[in-house]
């Protein structure tokens, strides 16, 4: 029964923790397209790189 003393102050700080975490993310955007985030998962978009990271990455590249 003690156990409940730190259990109960311990689950309210960690569900208060996750509600500010939720509430970030909200602000922050994480939620702005979920549905195009749904549908950009399905395409099957290969592109391949351009620019200098592909002179990095590309065979028979020297390095740096």
């Amino acid at each position: 029964m003690s156990a409940l003393i730190y259990l109960i102050p311990i689950a309210l700080l960690m569900g208060l923790a996750g509600l500010a975490a939720f509430i970030w993310a909200v602000r922050a955007g994480q939620f702005e397209d979920p549905e195009g985030d749904a549908c950009r998962i399905l395409l099957d978009t290969d592109t391949p790189l351009t620019g200098p990271a592909r002179a990095r990455s590309g065979p028979g590249s020297a390095g740096p």
